[in-house]
């Protein structure tokens, strides 16, 4: 609205007070994986907390206690994380989570409403995620809404930032009649909402998401800021492969968009791994998938030949973080990585 003054959200890659992830639990998202996939989650804490506080949510008791001993076996200092009894369905807080934004009188968590990306039924725990962190925190939080009155469908993997008051989201997401999160809302109504609570002024849509991809074209899997005019795009050059047609037409749309966006744009390409499979599934394995924290970046790796392309190219990107990679083989098998299953606190 005329003289409100608008909300803020801020880029990944500006100050954080702390992570928030879910620890691993529900056996079914990695079929005879979880040990392994836990042992993940303990290499991620134990290079985010030398960086950052890693706020931890637990089931129960017993998954506290066992994940507290991993990381002591793994040189973590507990006095650097906490945990917090908040049973989950799933731990994707990137997407069960809240966005922090900046209002013009402070610090605010938004509470989207989660449905389990439009394709799971069991999704009534990570519904209360939002909540629960906000409580956690003591930080005041608002429920964005749709024109109807109703809660607004939104997940974090689905919007990325500048922090500069420019968004990416693809169509393939919110525009399509698959998975469909809010009915009836189009595109303006979209922008006119992320307007009113993160404060964007240019959202760029791109096209489809990538091959694997469970929620239905997350943008976090294939395009990420980092910096205010800089993009990186995960494109595949193998014209046999289906992520070429997917990327290269999001390549094209944001070479048309630089043409007129403030100071332009720097589009830098990122590779893929290899296709990787299980059980005949190919799973959305993207480099574009990495977490940005204070001083660090955690990429995704595949024990691939482009693994060292991937974090050459962000290093390069990020000269002034650590570029470490995280071994995601077992990880994707949940379809999601390392920015699917973080969620920032910004400093507030």
């Amino acid at each position: 609205m005329i003289g409100v003054p608008a909300p803020r959200w801020p880029a990944e890659w500006e100050p954080h007070h702390s992570t928030w992830i879910g620890w691993p639990h529900h056996e079914p998202d990695w079929p005879g994986k979880l040990e392994a996939v836990e042992w993940v989650y303990v290499e991620i804490v134990r290079v985010l907390h030398r960086h950052e506080r890693v706020e931890i949510l637990v089931p129960d008791e017993r998954a506290r206690d066992g994940a507290a001993a991993r990381l002591i076996a793994h040189d973590v200092d507990l006095g650097r994380c906490g945990f917090h009894l908040v049973p989950t369905d799933r731990v994707w807080l990137r997407d069960s989570g809240p966005t922090g934004v900046y209002q013009p009188d402070g610090f605010e968590w938004l509470r989207w409403r989660f449905n389990g990306w439009a394709k799971y039924s069991n999704h009534r725990r990570d519904e209360r995620v939002g909540a629960a962190i906000a409580e956690l925190t003591g930080l005041p939080s608002d429920v964005p809404r749709r024109p109807t009155g109703e809660v607004l469908v939104l997940e974090g993997g689905g919007i990325e930032t500048n922090g500069a008051g420019a968004m990416l989201v693809t169509e393939e997401w919110l525009l399509s009649d698959s998975q469909l999160r809010n009915p009836g809302m189009g595109r303006e109504d979209y922008e006119d909402a992320f307007a009113r609570y993160l404060g964007v002024e240019r959202t760029i849509w791109l096209g489809d998401g990538i091959v694997g991809d469970d929620t239905h074209g997350h943008v976090d899997d294939l395009a990420r800021f980092t910096a205010k005019n800089t993009i990186a795009l995960a494109h595949e050059r193998n014209p046999f492969d289906e992520n070429h047609r997917r990327t290269l037409g999001n390549f094209r749309r944001l070479e048309r968009e630089a043409e007129t966006f403030p100071d332009g744009l720097t589009i830098v390409e990122l590779p893929f791994p290899r296709p990787v499979l299980m059980d005949g599934q190919r799973l959305p394995a993207s480099y574009a998938n990495f977490y940005i924290a204070n001083g660090v970046v955690l990429v995704p790796t595949f024990n691939d030949v482009n693994d060292r392309v991937a974090l050459g190219t962000l290093a390069e990107l990020f000269p002034d973080r650590e570029v470490i990679g995280i071994h995601s083989v077992d990880l994707v098998w949940g379809l999601g990585t390392l920015h699917c299953l973080t969620q920032q606190q910004p400093v507030g």
